[in-house]
Order: C-alpha cells, then sequence, then structure tokens
C-alpha cells in the first residue's frame, strides 16, 4: 500500500503568500482559524512564538518551500484498488461522528451567546469552517443519513441539518466560499430565538392558537437581537437569522418580504429550512412525501431553480427514504449515490429479518417505488429504526 506524505513546513521557511494550517487546537492559539492566510511579518513573528515545530503547507504564492515528511501517523493511505464496502462504511460512520460532534459543539456555542459572546463568535467560527471543509473534502459532495436517538430534533440538530442542505444548494449554485461560510453560520443560528420560547408553545403537537402562533412568529427578532447585539456577527448571517421564514411571493414573516428584496443566501437557508422542518418535526415521516409536499404546496413560496437544485440534491429517494427492492426486500435509503436508483440502503425481509448495509450498484438491484410506514410489518420497523430522527450531513466517500 503505498504512502503519501502530507507536507510539514518548518518555521524557519514562513513567508508572506503561505496559507498554512496551525497543527494545535483553537485554544492554543490567538488566530481566528486554524487556517491562517500569512499576509504579514507580524503573523509570522507570532506563528513562530507558538512553540510548534512546524506547519502544515496548504499552499504558497511565488515561492519555495523546503519541507519534512510526516510521521508515520500523518500519512495519507492510497489502496491500489478501492474497497467500496469499506469505503462506505467508513463514511456512513465519519459522517454520524461528525455530525454528532458539530450539534454538540452547537449546543455549546448557544450557551455561550449571552454570557460571552465573544467566545460564542468565535467558536461559531472554527465550527464554520470545520463545515466548509467538510463539504469541499470531495469533488461531488452527496447527503449521508444522520440522527441521535430523539425523535423529534432539537434546535441545535436541526440548525446542523439545514446547515448542510442549504450549503448544498450553495455548492451547487458555486457561491463563492464567503457566502457559503453566511449561509452556515446564518444556519446554525436561525432558529436559537426560539429558546426564548415558552416550551409549552415550541413543543406542541396541536394547532397552536392565533396567541401561539404570534408569539412563535416571533423567534426570528429574538434570534436577531440576540445576536446583533454583540456586533460581530457579519451582517448576511443576521440577514438569515431575521428573514429564513421569508418567501418570494411575500407570504412570510416578519417582514413579508419579496423576490429580489431576499438575499439569495437568505432565500436558500429558507428552502433547506421549509424543507428539513417537515422532518424535524415530524409532520411528514417520508423525505421523499416531504419533497414532493414542497415541489406542489410551497413552489410559489421559493425560486423556481433553487427548488430544482434540491431536487437534484435529494435525488429521487432522499436519504431516510423507505423503499422496496427489485428482490422484495424492504431498504431505508442512507447514502445518495450518482446512480439515483441504487443508493446505498439499510436492507432487511419483509418481517425485518437479515438486516443489513448493501450496495445497490454493486448487486444490479434497484428500488421499485417509495412505501409508507404503514405497509411495513413490527420487525421490519424494529430493523429499519423508522422512528429515528432524520437528519442529513455530507458524505466523505469519493466517487
Amino acid at each position: 500500500m503505498a504512502k503519501v506524505p502530507q507536507k510539514k513546513l518548518l518555521l524557519s521557511e514562513l513567508q508572506l503568500g503561505m496559507t498554512v494550517k496551525l497543527p494545535l487546537s483553537w485554544t492554543n492559539h490567538p488566530f481566528l482559524f486554524n487556517r491562517v492566510e500569512i499576509n504579514s511579518d507580524a503573523q509570522i513573528e507570532m506563528i513562530r512564538g507558538l512553540g510548534v515545530t512546524y506547519v502544515f503547507l496548504l499552499s504558497a504564492s511565488n515561492t519555495k518551500q523546503q519541507t519534512v515528511e510526516t510521521d508515520t501517523e500523518d500519512e495519507i493511505e492510497i489502496e491500489p484498488e478501492r474497497d467500496l464496502k469499506a469505503d462506505t462504511r467508513k463514511a456512513i460512520r465519519l459522517s454520524q461522528k461528525r455530525f454528532l460532534m458539530n450539534v454538540n459543539n452547537c449546543r455549546d456555542i448557544y450557551g455561550k451567546v449571552v454570557s460571552d459572546p465573544e467566545g460564542a463568535y468565535r467558536l461559531s467560527a472554527a465550527l464554520t469552517e470545520d463545515l466548509l471543509s467538510h463539504l469541499q473534502e470531495v469533488d461531488t459532495p452527496f447527503l449521508t443519513l444522520v440522527g441521535m436517538d430523539e425523535k423529534e430534533a432539537s434546535v441545535t440538530q436541526h440548525g446542523v441539518s439545514v446547515a448542510v442542505l442549504a450549503m448544498m444548494i450553495g455548492h451547487a449554485l458555486d457561491l463563492a466560499p464567503k457566502e457559503l461560510r453566511d449561509i452556515a453560520l446564518g444556519s446554525l443560528f436561525h432558529d436559537i430565538g426560539k429558546l426564548k420560547v415558552p416550551e409549552a408553545i415550541r413543543c406542541k403537537h396541536g394547532a397552536l392558537t392565533p396567541q401561539e402562533t404570534s408569539f412563535i412568529q416571533m423567534h426570528p427578532n429574538f434570534g436577531f437581537d440576540m445576536l446583533n447585539r454583540c456586533g460581530l456577527f457579519p451582517k448576511e448571517a443576521l440577514n438569515i437569522v431575521l428573514h429564513h421564514h421569508e418567501f418570494v411571493d411575500g407570504s412570510g414573516y416578519p417582514d413579508g418580504l419579496t423576490g429580489h428584496k431576499i438575499p439569495i443566501t437568505t432565500q436558500i437557508v429558507s428552502l433547506a429550512n421549509d424543507y428539513e422542518q417537515q422532518l424535524s418535526g415530524q409532520q411528514i415521516t417520508s423525505p421523499q412525501i416531504a419533497l414532493g409536499h414542497l415541489f406542489k404546496n410551497h413552489a410559489s413560496k421559493h425560486a423556481e431553480s433553487l427548488i430544482s437544485v434540491l431536487v437534484k440534491i435529494l435525488g429521487i429517494y432522499p436519504p431516510g427514504t423507505i423503499v422496496k427492492l427489485s428482490d422484495g426486500s424492504i431498504a431505508k435509503v442512507i447514502m445518495t449515490t450518482k446512480e439515483v436508483s441504487q443508493p446505498q440502503v439499510w436492507a432487511c425481509k419483509e418481517d425485518g429479518s437479515d438486516a443489513s448495509l448493501r450496495f445497490l450498484i454493486l448487486e444490479g438491484v434497484t428500488i421499485e417505488q417509495a412505501i409508507k410506514v404503514e405497509e411495513l410489518t413490527e420487525g421490519a420497523i424494529r430493523s429499519l429504526q423508522v422512528d429515528k430522527g432524520i437528519s442529513f450531513y455530507f458524505s466523505s466517500l469519493q466517487t
């Protein structure tokens, strides 16, 4: 198995124009991110004073660099022949791990917004960079089904999932990294104002009274005020927090904005939130039905071009959809692929037995149709964990 060492750069070789990554936790250096674009001599001196012997070289502009090979743990393995099954299992585990880590980090950030706004912004900026790096990890990112034990998603879990969907849309539209960062940051905080809404209203399953509806529709204003107070968050992200329930037809709130008055980044998050909210609140348990509902009933609320991109990203059978396979098995879609009728699935027999991760593209098996939960046996419901919440994260599988 061949080894390709990452490049480490000696501190004596630091030059203006380089972009480097610091081998330190964000708590152990004064920079906003671990990734540093060197544009001043002062930055070089600050890095040299961190007590490290090297940094990772990411890019350089018109400079020559000397590098040293990494230790064994920094090496990247390149396999002569890919093992799709092993790679897919690894990618699914990694997506789940990253999702849970980011949800937990987001909870910590929420706890600091009032007591330590500078710390909250610093942590949220680091989390945004993590999301962006995970999106850009592969040339063509796909979606993986992830979730937590709770049937109904928390505000933070919903925020991370919306960020992933919205960033996927932005990536498909070739938005600039700055806009993708704004989308990520705004998505993470878009529902933070709900924490100021009484839980009895926020978590109510039945119909809300007019007074309760009016109260909960204030959550964008609550969130905007919480974040705007510290003066650290960019206006583009704040716009997302304030206007993520605005629709292009003017039917949204709090300001009833229309069309071009809503920035494209906010429109994208509004669409991702509109779709994901149906799943996180368990209004509709099938991602495919939720997509059809959005397409049929909310088409006028969003730009047609954005809905088309979302449909392309989610595919015919979005992750979490329960399907029947051509060999008679029942399955839950786990990861989207280029072949829309042959995604990676967790499958079992009709009675729930013989559950396993299956790779339809390797078996020549296809999806025949999506099916409703009511059509499943109790065994299949248990095996497919149908009652588990549905969220999304980027897949790290290189296709």
